[in-house]
This record gives C-alpha cells, structure tokens and sequence, in this order.
C-alpha cells in the first residue's frame, strides 16, 4: 500500500488536513506501506514557500511521519504539458478564450458537481481563428468531454468498502485542464502525479469525490492505473460548515499554541474523536 497527502501552500493546515492525512498515514502503516507528500505548489499567485515548511512541521507535531522527499507539482511542469500534448495530439482539447464572466453571463450555463458548467462557445471554432486567436489572446485548454468520454470505454473505479462505482465525468462538462494562469489543473496535476507516485490507496475528503469521476476519465484517456479511493467524512466547525484555510482558530499551529499534544490529537482523530465543538460529517 502506498498512499500520500497533498497540501497546497496557501494557507496553514487545519484539523481537516490533519483529519485526512492521520487516516492516510495510518492505512498505510498498518499495511507495513508507504506514506508520501507532496506540494501541490502550482498556483503561483498564492504559493508560498513559508507555507511549505509550516505544514511539514504541523506534520511533525502530530506524529505523522513520511517516505523520501517531498514531492513538488512545480518540479512537474514538464510532464503536464506532454500529457495535454498527447491529448491536444487525438483531438481531445481545445483553446478556450472566455472569461469568467463571459460564462457566467451566459444563459446556456448549467450548474454541474463543480460549478457553472461550460457552455462550449469555443469547442467548435474553426481552426485557423483558432491559431490566430491563440497567438495574442490568453486561453486555457479544455477537455472535450463528450469526445473523451467515447475514446475512454470503461469509466468504473472503487470506492473503499462501497464496491465499484460508475464515474458521470459528462456531468462537469467541458472542465479545464490546463489554466490560463498555471501550466495544469488540479485534475490534470493530481492525476499524473498518483500515477507517477505509485499511489495505491486514495484518501481523501468527501468534498472531492465527484473530482474522482474527472480523474477516472484521465486516467483511461492516458493509460495510468486506478488507484482504490476512499472519501471520508470533512471535519466542520461549531456551525456546522466544514472548516476552511480562513478558519484561524481550527489552525493546527493555533492549537499546537494553545499547548494541545500533537500525537494525542492524531490518536484521537485516528479513532474518529475530534476536539469539542467540532464534528465529522458527510457533504
């Protein structure tokens, strides 16, 4: 078994974070496996460096332990864009020059899992605007949904302890894989990366387990192996929201502060018990 946790640096750690990667630690532990981190650090204009090193010492604290080297997306660059290469190469992709709020603008907009879904203003453009438009307008590439969805065949994975599950990666639309401001989505990104890492076991909030239907179609469209998924219950505050990177005071250095014990609160969450005031629940 091998699995992994994978902060952004964008913010300190809560006790979801910490939630998540205790039982993705734990799995792989008691399996005699591997425990991995990695960066996911892509996001330029909110990636911070002091935000990598607070999170790998929250880590410390509560106990939880890793395999090797951190393993960084900024280090990865070069094989997101052979992967969209490879896909712009069958025709899967296309550029896509609207903005937020021309899609929001947009009457022919439905909501999907993750949001607004994409109403295709720019899947059928001819190719030469196309290769005009590409050279002075910013754009991001987009998967053709429907496309993909014919050339992957079989779309079921694993959801542990529920059995097989049929992804609906129609149900997001046309989503983006490479951004107009960072060289790979968070589905394109992440996919590749448990690939690469070897990632036998993903564990991972509830809150992503429609991004799974997405990630099983990436994974047929670029022959990578399906790892077993378990999405587990998100730890929400005294009002009932699940917590957030603003949520200060659900911070594991604000409770490190307040002289909580970190391998005390990692035993606790380990057997599902959680501070007062806070509670597990599915979205």
């Amino acid at each position: 078994m091998l699995t992994r946790f994978a902060p952004s640096p964008t913010g300190e750690l809560h006790l979801g974070h910490a939630y998540s990667a205790v039982l993705a630690h734990g799995a792989a532990r008691a399996a005699g496996g591997e425990f991995l981190i990695r960066i996911d650090d892509i996001d330029g204009n909110r990636s911070r460096e002091d935000y990598v090193g607070a999170a790998l010492a929250d880590l410390a604290w509560l106990g939880v332990d890793w395999d090797g080297e951190p393993v960084r997306q900024s280090q990865r660059l070069g094989d997101y864009a052979a992967a969209l290469g490879a896909l712009r190469s069958r025709g899967l992709v296309y550029p896509c020059f609207c903005t937020r709020a021309d899609i929001a603008a947009s009457l022919a907009a439905p909501h999907g899992p993750s949001g607004a879904i994409y109403p295709g203003t720019c899947r059928d453009l001819g190719m030469a605007e196309r290769e005009r438009r590409m050279a002075d307008e910013p754009h991001c590439w987009r998967l053709d949904i429907a496309r993909a969805v014919v050339a992957a065949g079989d779309l079921t994975w694993e959801e542990g302890g529920q059995g097989l599950r049929a992804a609906d990666p129609l149900a997001h639309g046309d989503i983006v894989l490479a951004r107009k401001d960072a060289p790979a989505s968070y589905h394109l990104a992440s996919t590749l990366d448990d690939a690469m890492m070897g990632v036998t076991h993903v564990i991972r909030g509830a809150d992503l387990i429609t991004s799974t239907d997405v990630h099983r179609l990436l994974q047929a469209l670029l022959g990578l192996a399906t790892p077993l998924y378990r999405h587990h219950a998100l730890v929400c505050g005294p009002d009932g929201k699940r917590l957030a990177k603003r949520d200060a005071a659900a911070s594991l250095k604000a409770l490190r502060d307040g002289g909580l014990d970190g391998p005390a609160l990692a035993a606790d969450l380990r057997a599902g018990r959680l501070p007062a005031g806070y509670s597990l629940q599915n979205p």
